[in-house]
């Protein structure tokens, strides 16, 4: 499953250069100039986890196979985007498509490196994308909300709450309001997803900064982190120069060393997963064996037929049970045959709720 996240912001912010970084591919030009990505690139990218390698080398498993993420490589939007101005217009809809919005904000000086606006001001861009996203999400639901209201006088049940919730969101847009602030009721959920609306989706900010504020941040990225605190959005710093010269480096022992002299940790992609993850409440569980180890995605709060159908169809429709061992149990026993003899090898039903980690055999009838 993964998840699947557009790149949106405006021309010149860094968004090709970070495609490129995550997705280790040139396939998004780079350019200093506007408008340079014309076609909405895909990029496919393997979920970093260290507990896959831990299981892997335990098992003794031929192959590893991470969890992949998908990243969409939008093109720069501009005021206007929504009326038609530059290309934006065109890209819109590949938003729809996407899980969550990573919204990469320039937050770095640079006179080489011209910016649409005239000035670096992460707040003032972030706003404009945003309004161009609510204007177009006002717009696709003021053509559907005549043709709803009259099927729900008609008496059609669904119409008159589809009809509801519409109305709550067109009000919050007037207001200049995003859709996601409103909360849909339980009955509403479904509905609700189904509108489509590009300012429904979660966001993950994306400050993009100078290589010496990778590890910390600057007084843009500050503003940023504000602002998402204020939403109760997700926020990353950066810097996609760094990201880029890391993404050439062939071993992971030479990635460590040289992430190691800048102080950081970790890769940018790593945080943004791991963000992303958080925002859309994801988890990760494992199928362990000779032949491969690897890692599937499923939402939080996921019963086992459900975990099963992520591997194929067939394991949720004839679902009997899941042979399940925590993450820490199968390490600790050094395998599924000690934790089997150590009475931590689990059989769950239909019932049972995934956790993060779960080491999982599916038992189906075909």
């Amino acid at each position: 499953m993964g998840f699947k996240c557009g790149i949106v912001g405006l021309p010149n912010v860094g968004k090709s250069t970070l495609f490129n970084a995550l997705t280790q591919t040139a396939a998004a030009q780079a350019a200093n100039y506007p408008f340079c990505t014309i076609e909405p690139n895909t990029g496919l990218v393997g979920v970093p986890d260290e507990r896959l390698d831990v299981l892997a080398q335990i098992a003794g498993s031929q192959k590893i196979i991470p969890t992949q993420l998908t990243f969409v490589d939008i093109a720069g939007l501009v005021r206007g985007a929504s009326k038609g101005e530059g290309l934006g217009n065109q890209f819109l809809a590949h938003i729809r498509e996407v899980d969550a919005i990573c919204h990469v904000l320039r937050c770095f000086e640079d006179s080489d490196i011209t910016h649409v606006e005239g000035k670096v001001d992460p707040i003032a861009d972030a706003e404009t994308v945003e309004t161009e996203l609510m204007l177009s999400d006002l717009e696709s639901l003021e053509r559907r909300v005549d043709l709803t209201a009259k099927r729900a006088k008609q008496g059609n049940e669904e119409e008159k709450a589809r009809l509801a919730i519409m109305e709550k969101v067109l009000a919050a847009l007037r207001e200049g309001k995003p859709a996601r602030t409103v909360i849909p009721t339980e009955d509403e959920k479904k509905l609700y997803k189904e509108l489509m609306l590009i300012t429904s989706k979660p966001v993950l900010y994306v400050c993009n900064v100078e290589e010496a504020s990778a590890a910390e941040g600057n007084a843009f990225s500050a503003r940023v982190k504000a602002k998402a605190e204020a939403e109760g959005a997700a926020m990353v710093v950066i810097s996609a120069a760094i990201e880029s010269e890391v993404a050439q480096l062939d071993s992971d022992e030479e990635k460590k060393a040289f992430l190691a002299d800048l102080g950081l940790k970790e890769t940018g992609l790593a945080r943004v997963i791991r963000a992303g993850y958080g925002l859309l409440d994801l988890l990760t569980f494992f199928t362990v064996g000779p032949k491969e180890a690897r890692a599937w995605t499923v939402r939080k709060g996921a019963k086992a037929p459900e975990a099963a159908g992520v591997i194929h169809t067939d394991f949720e429709k004839g679902f009997i049970r899941a042979e399940t061992i925590a993450y820490a149990d199968y390490v600790a026993c050094k395998g599924e045959a000690g934790a089997r003899d150590a009475g931590k090898l689990r059989l769950e039903g239909k019932d049972y709720v995934v956790q993060d980690g779960d080491v999982m055999h599916f038992r189906f009838n075909t």
